[in-house]
């Protein structure tokens, strides 16, 4: 266990609240070591803070430690249970909703990331006025082959395809403030992606990145295999065109069906020509189809513009639905439930 430090650069930080969310599933062997981690990381930080403990609907005994340890420790500890698993993205968007922090930090349950780091990067959230300051694995202590290597490759594509430059979207470790990151819907596989989804509604300039402490990983297994690469390269493909085309999908559309009725008109113009003008027989001559069809493709692309865009209406007027249920919830008053020194 690691020895209790004092966190001296949390007097230089400006006063806030801080709301740490931890997403766990089948970790019941990590409930202690995390949760007295995280005290020791945070020993005289001097500012209100809490913990938001996520169980994602784990089969194990995860849930009953993350009720003995957090009574353990406090009411600032606070579980939601959600009703089944949800997997990791719909149970970090449960503990961000939940927090009630002005600062929210979110980091695995794996023991993997060090809450020592939590200090240092809120200050620099704070300090040098940024809305996101992402972790970075720099000394990643996983499988070269099975983890490096696709990591590796999967962040230079998502800093490519996207627009903003990080060495590791994957590192859960990151601080956010709350105005900012409560403005974005996660849902599906997208907790990779958060980056990407914030720069969505703040520029890409007040989003940084820090390089942090990772372990290996002591006890449990992994989540996570090979066959995720591929469940990414899906991912990135909704991320490019909700980033690009979310508030004018008629456009992404509507242009592959300009583009292809254009193609479609010009073989149909020039199979006219040679039905009126050369008096040549076109009825089985392939061109008249692929015109014939490129025409047809054409209004289905236009009409699912349409359709893109009167549903983009409905999803800006009415808002993005929970992905998620919570079992017994309950929200402190803005005054109980805070851990302070």
């Amino acid at each position: 266990m690691n020895p209790p430090i004092s966190t001296p650069e949390a007097a230089s930080i400006p006063p806030h609240t801080l709301s740490i969310v931890i997403p766990m599933y089948n970790e019941a062997e990590n409930v202690e070591p995390m949760i007295t981690r995280v005290h020791e990381g945070l020993a005289g930080y001097a500012h209100p803070w809490e913990l938001i403990l996520v169980d994602d609907g784990s089969s194990d005994a995860t849930p009953n430690e993350l009720r003995r340890v957090g009574n353990h420790f406090g009411a600032h500890v606070r579980v939601i249970e959600l009703m089944r698993n949800f997997r990791q993205t719909a149970a970090m968007q449960a503990g961000i909703d939940a927090a009630r922090g002005d600062v929210i930090v979110t980091l695995d349950g794996d023991l993997q990331n060090d809450p020592r780091d939590i200090p240092r990067m809120v200050g620099r959230l704070l300090n040098e006025d940024l809305d996101m300051v992402a972790g970075w694995r720099k000394n990643r202590q996983d499988g070269l082959f099975l983890r490096k290597i696709p990591s590796r490759i999967a962040n230079r594509l998502i800093a490519r395809i996207t627009g903003v430059k990080l060495n590791d979207y994957g590192c859960s470790l990151k601080a956010f403030r709350a105005c900012v990151i409560k403005n974005v819907r996660l849902y599906g596989e997208m907790h990779r992606f958060i980056p990407a989804w914030l720069a969505t509604v703040t520029t890409p300039r007040r989003i940084a990145e820090e390089v942090v402490t990772h372990h290996a990983r002591q006890f449990g297994e992994s989540k996570y295999g090979i066959s995720r690469t591929f469940r990414v390269i899906l991912d990135l493909i909704s991320v490019y065109f909700f980033m690009r085309f979310r508030a004018r999908p008629g456009h992404f559309f509507g242009g592959a069906g300009l583009a292809l009725g254009a193609l479609g008109g010009l073989i149909l113009a020039y199979m006219a020509g040679l039905k009126f003008i050369g008096d040549e027989n076109i009825g089985t001559r392939p061109l008249l189809l692929v015109g014939f069809f490129a025409i047809i493709m054409a209004v289905q692309f236009i009409l699912t513009g349409v359709l893109g865009e009167t549903l983009a209406r409905i999803y800006f007027e009415s808002g993005a639905g929970r992905l998620y249920s919570v079992r017994n919830p309950h929200t402190p008053t803005s005054d109980e439930a805070w851990h302070k020194v």
